[in-house]
Formats: structure tokens, C-alpha cells, sequence
């Protein structure tokens, strides 16, 4: 009899058990579901909601970094389709301040918007909708109009550029050792949107990296006057190759470029993504920002109550910058290995991307420079930049300031 009411209670304790782990969702072991999947447990409230605002759509490579990264936050984060809402092709017009007034009516949280160019349109909104959490990437004026619920955010993408341009100098020292060109011939081509600083400070770390592997580089870049222009960024980079440019490389947010280097079978450092599978015998590396770190960040703080950065900087440390694969197709052998070794030099601060050891303006090495950190209508430098012998990129604002135009890069047009 002992044995039976054993064996019942045995029983009784599974069934329990199985209803439990229904009730869970079917979550068994290890966090995940029976399905493989990991369980999402989200301590967001239900009636909590995040819109995002983007200048162009998935065709752009900038603008589905962003949206692969907001689907990833929250989906993480448990939140349902019903409380995020997405608009894309938002110009840098008053269409933006529509765009983010309708959304705080809507009854989002915060507001998240993507381009340089929405900036003033987000910190409208913010005055006018003070319960709303208003945040912006790649701005440069939260920091000095200290509106509370206005913020701005970026990431230290010039050291994944610099390890991009790790592997650009590597390929082309293989290059050299192949006999296909000379060390002198070891010239790169860059194609640029605009003049702003954060492009200047792009192509800048990413040349020092290449250069820090290969000594003879040298870089021209070509600007297109706009974030995104298949076209006229082919064209750029049709340009470049013309000028025997032997390894292309960007900011800019078309396929543009990665297309008329696979056509022309030239070496092709892509950004914001791998553009491998378009362009199998070309491409080599791609560094962009992962914005899904921030993404929660602002969605946790936001949900509990808790004050958001003003002007938010962060790295490989977190998660914000991100390298993908290397096609070991195409890049020089031991490229892995190397960037490796200076991403972790990186981390331990034993490398600082603009040592101003490693570059010269007009002949002469910089003591100090005056940058425009707090921006204003002239652009005024106003905040000294070199420190401990090197420039503090990032250090005093999120959005990049570097704005020198150094030796061994030389620039094809300006006028953008």
C-alpha cells in the first residue's frame, strides 16, 4: 500500500510539474523554450510604447542597421508589435517634428530618430512634449541645451573603422608582396556623403588603421552630397578607380560603391554591413554600430523612471561596435589575427586610434587643437582637443569632432 500512495504522489508531482512549465510558456531548461528558443521575460510595463524615426527604409544599409537593431532591443525585451511603431523615409524636414509629435500622441515613451538632420526637429517636439523622452543619433546639441527629456547618442565607430583599416592595409600589403602593385601604388579611395566631422573622423581612423600595417598608403576621398545615392556614390567610387585607386572603402549608405568595385574587381571595405553575398569576390570586412545596446538601455531606463544620458558614447566593451565576418576569400592571410591583437590593444587603451605620433597636418605634429565641441552657428572651436598625445575623439561629446585633414589623404572635392 506504501509503494501505491508513493507512486501516486510521484504522479501528481509530474502532472504539477508539466502545468507549471505550461504555464511558463514552456520553458524548461536553461532559459529557452521547448521549441529552442530563448525565453523572452519582460519587465516592461504592457502599456509602455518606443517609435522610431528613420530617413530612409531596409534598402538603405545605414537605416537596417537601425531597424535590425530596434527589432532585435525589443523583441529581447519582450514588447509586443503594439508597442513599438516604426516610421521610415522621414526627410530631415518638419516632417520629422510630425513625425515625432505623432508618435508622442500616440502615447510613446520615448522617440528615437536616426539622421544628423532631424536633430532640430526632435529637440522641438522634446519642448513640447516634456513627458516624452525624446533621443537622437549622431546629434551634437543635447550636451549644451540641457532639455531634460532631450538626448543624444553615438557610438566610438572610429575604432571599428581603424580595425577595418587594419585589413584594408593588410590586403594591400599582399598586394605589394604579390608583385600586383608597388608600395607607392597602395593608394585607397573613400567615398564620403559630406564634410561633417563624423565623415572626416570615418575615413580618418580608417586610413591611420590601414596605414598602421602599411606605411606607403595613401587615401583620396570623393564626396556625393548626400547620405544616400546609389548613383552618384557609384559614380564616386567609378571616379576613385580611375584614379587607380586599388581598394575602395566608405560612408555612404548605397550598394553603390560595393557594386562598382565587384564589377571592377577591386577589394572593398563596406559599412554597416557585410555586403558579402552581392559581392563574394570583393568585399573583406565591414565595421558598423550596434545600436541594440542603446535601444534597451533607453527603453529599461525609460520604463523604470531613470534618467537617460544626455550624451551617450560607448564601444566594443558594450556591444556598440561591431565588426562582421571577414571573407577569408578575399583578405590577406593572418587579417583575423591582427585585428584581434589591436582590438584588444583598443580595449586596454594601449592604442589610441588619432595618436598624434601617427599623423601629420601640413608637415608638422599637433600640441593641441581647438575643436568645435559645442556647437554653435559659426562652428566655433571652443574645447581643447589633444590630451595625453592624442586627440580625444568622443571623450567630450558622443558625436565625433575630428575634423583635420591630415597628411597622405587627399580630398577631390570639398564642396559638400
Amino acid at each position: 500500500m506504501k509503494k501505491i500512495i508513493s507512486l501516486l504522489l510521484v504522479a501528481v508531482m509530474l502532472v504539477a510539474s508539466v502545468a507549471m512549465l505550461s504555464a511558463c510558456g514552456g520553458k524548461t531548461d536553461g532559459g529557452k523554450t521547448e521549441t529552442g528558443e530563448p525565453q523572452k521575460e519582460s519587465a516592461i510595463a504592457e502599456d509602455f510604447k518606443i517609435g522610431f524615426i528613420f530617413l530612409h527604409d531596409e534598402n538603405s544599409t545605414y537605416d537596417k542597421n537601425f531597424l535590425d537593431a530596434a527589432k532585435q532591443a525589443t523583441a529581447e525585451l519582450g514588447l509586443s508589435e503594439d508597442q513599438v511603431i516604426y516610421k521610415v523615409n522621414v526627410p530631415e524636414g518638419n516632417e520629422c517634428y510630425e513625425a515625432a509629435a505623432d508618435l508622442a500622441d500616440q502615447g510613446c515613451n520615448v522617440v528615437f530618430a536616426n539622421s544628423f538632420g532631424h536633430e532640430p526637429y526632435m529637440l522641438k517636439a522634446a519642448k513640447e512634449f516634456p513627458e516624452v523622452e525624446f533621443c537622437h543619433a549622431t546629434g551634437t546639441t543635447a550636451h549644451t541645451e540641457n532639455v531634460a527629456n532631450f538626448h543624444n547618442a553615438f557610438a566610438s565607430i572610429y575604432e571599428g573603422r581603424y580595425l577595418a583599416g587594419i585589413a584594408a592595409g593588410m590586403k594591400l600589403n599582399e598586394m605589394i608582396e604579390k608583385g600586383d602593385i608597388t608600395a607607392e601604388q597602395a593608394k585607397m579611395g573613400y567615398v564620403g556623403a559630406f564634410t561633417y566631422a563624423e565623415v572626416i573622423s570615418g575615413y580618418t581612423s580608417f586610413y591611420l588603421g590601414a596605414k598602421s600595417v602599411c606605411p606607403s598608403v595613401t587615401m583620396e576621398v570623393q564626396f556625393t552630397g548626400s547620405w544616400y545615392d546609389e548613383a552618384l556614390e557609384k559614380e564616386a567610387a567609378t571616379k576613385l578607380l580611375s584614379n587607380n585607386c586599388v581598394l575602395i572603402s566608405q560612408h555612404a549608405d548605397s550598394m553603390g560603391a560595393p557594386t562598382a568595385c565587384e564589377n571592377a574587381g577591386v577589394p572593398n571595405v563596406s559599412y554597416n554591413g557585410s555586403t558579402q553575398s552581392a559581392c563574394p569576390n570583393t568585399f573583406i570586412i565591414s565595421s558598423r554600430i550596434d545600436w541594440a545596446p542603446y535601444f534597451k538601455y533607453i527603453i529599461e531606463s525609460a520604463n523604470k523612471g531613470e534618467a537617460i544620458a544626455a550624451d551617450w558614447c560607448e564601444g566594443f566593451e558594450v556591444g556598440s561596435v561591431k565588426l562582421t565576418d571577414i571573407n577569408e576569400a578575399v583578405a590577406a592571410a593572418g587579417t583575423k589575427e591582427a585585428i584581434e591583437a589591436a582590438k584588444a590593444k583598443l580595449i586596454a587603451g594601449e592604442i589610441k586610434v588619432f595618436n598624434t605620433d601617427n599623423f601629420t597636418v601640413e608637415g608638422a605634429k599637433l600640441d593641441s587643437y581647438m575643436a568645435d565641441v559645442d556647437t554653435d552657428a559659426d562652428y566655433t572651436p571652443d574645447t581643447e582637443a589633444i590630451k595625453d598625445g592624442y586627440f580625444s575623439e568622443s571623450e567630450f561629446r558622443s558625436a565625433p569632432y575630428f575634423d583635420l585633414n591630415i597628411d597622405g589623404i587627399t580630398l577631390l572635392n570639398k564642396m559638400f
